[in-house]
């Protein structure tokens, strides 16, 4: 969900990390999805030479790095590691404050404000991962407010839907005109149950049909094969789309496919017959599209 945000002036790099599920599917990973989170870090590491802050949610490796080069000269706003933090998480969160102490500007994020010329940064107390009392602790969101273009983007990474009745309530009341966040995780719907993933969804229509905003949903809702179907009441709104729609980019939901790229890499290559050299033709040069893919 690594996300840079330009707003008043000031740039905002939220959430630098990227990692692969190590089993999904009773599945590695598959060549293309090491080839993709090879270019998704290399991305994150030439946005951050363009941020001014760097804003870290929670402590769960794939919203995170370790690397002091991501940070270093910067303004860090990190989840607080003293507040609703516990197990792995409070670990990591105290190796990284430690890391960055004396090479950023370090602030505990749950409940900050600043106000700038052009940009309000407001963010959240801890808000669940999720269930209320999930065992996948806590995260910040960060409200951005530019009053001039009358633009409000909430980042609320992992809340999963959201699941919980609390961050639905708090999210409407953020009044956003943008949100990003991690759908409903339909992929574990056996273990948090169809009930629960419904709430999560009609909590989402509810934020959409009262505040009028935007939504782009990623992250655990791409992980399901069945996520077309299973959140068509979102996608059918015409105000809900993934990462990769928002930014106009093809559909490439590589974990969701995992079973997919591996009978592909495991089928062998067809064998076909050299042409005759005389009908062998020189090949064309092709120029190399700009831009990139949204995993």
């Amino acid at each position: 969900m690594a996300t840079f945000v330009e707003a008043g002036g000031t740039g905002l790099l939220l959430d630098p990390g990227a990692t692969l599920a190590p089993s999904r599917y009773q599945l590695p990973p598959a060549a293309e999805e090491w080839e993709a989170l090879g270019r998704a870090l290399e991305r994150i590491a030439a946005w951050a030479c363009r941020a001014d802050l760097v804003f870290v949610s929670h402590y769960h490796e794939d919203h995170f790095r370790p690397d002091p080069a991501l940070y270093a000269g910067r303004r860090v706003w990190l989840k607080d590691p003293r507040r609703m933090v516990e197990g792995v998480q409070a670990r990591r969160a105290r190796e990284l404050w430690r890391t960055l102490e004396g090479r950023a500007t370090l602030r505990p994020a749950d409940g900050a404000l600043e106000r700038a010329a052009g940009v309000v940064l407001e963010a959240s107390p801890p808000l669940a991962h999720g269930l209320e009392g999930t065992t996948l602790g806590y995260l910040t969101a960060l409200t951005v407010t530019e009053p001039g273009e009358r633009e409000r983007f909430v980042f609320a990474a992992d809340v999963q839907g959201p699941l919980s009745p609390v961050v639905a309530a708090w999210l409407e009341r953020q009044r956003p005109t943008l949100v990003y966040l991690a759908g409903p995780p339909s992929y574990v719907e056996h273990e948090v149950g169809p009930a629960a993933i419904d709430r999560a969804i009609d909590h989402l229509l509810r934020l959409v049909e009262r505040t009028g905003c935007r939504v782009i949903m990623d992250h655990h809702a791409v992980r399901d094969p069945r996520a077309p179907e299973r959140f068509a009441r979102l996608w059918e709104t015409g105000r809900v789309v993934t990462a990769a729609g928002w930014l106009g980019l093809p559909e490439r939901p590589l974990e969701a496919r995992r079973a997919q790229l591996w009978g592909r890499a495991r089928r062998p290559a067809a064998r076909v017959a050299a042409p005759p050299r005389a009908m062998i033709r020189p090949r064309p040069v092709r120029g190399r599209a700009k831009g990139g893919f949204a995993e």
